[in-house]
C-alpha cells in the first residue's frame, strides 16, 4: 500500500477527532477522540519514516505513545474526582471549578 494513503488515513482520523473534541460534551467522549488525534499523529509519524526509509518518525511515535499513556493515567484521575465530586461527566461542569 502507498504511504500517502496512510497519510490521508491519519488526516481523516484527526479530523474525526477534532471534531469530536469541538462538539462533544462529555469529558469521556472528548478524551478518546484526544486520543483518536494522538494516534493518527503516529500514524502521520510512522507514515512519514516509512515515506523517507528512516527511522525518525516511528521513535517519535514511540515517545508520543508514551506521553499518551500518561495523559490517560492522569486525565482518567481527573475525570474520575470530578465526576464524584460533580455526579456529572460533562465539559461545563468543569468550568465551573474557577473560584
Amino acid at each position: 500500500m502507498n504511504p500517502v494513503n496512510y497519510l490521508y488515513l491519519a488526516a481523516l482520523l484527526f479530523a474525526i477527532g477534532a471534531t469530536g473534541v469541538l462538539i462533544r460534551r462529555n469529558m469521556i467522549v472528548v478524551f478518546m477522540c484526544v486520543e483518536l488525534m494522538l494516534n493518527a499523529c503516529n500514524l502521520a509519524f510512522v507514515a512519514f519514516a516509512r515515506l523517507h526509509g528512516n527511522l525518525d518518525g516511528q521513535i517519535i511515535a514511540f515517545f508520543t505513545m508514551v506521553v499518551a499513556a500518561a495523559e490517560v493515567v492522569v486525565g482518567l484521575a481527573i475525570i474520575v474526582s470530578l465526576f464524584r465530586s460533580r455526579h456529572s461527566a460533562s465539559v461545563d461542569d468543569a468550568s465551573l471549578m474557577k473560584l
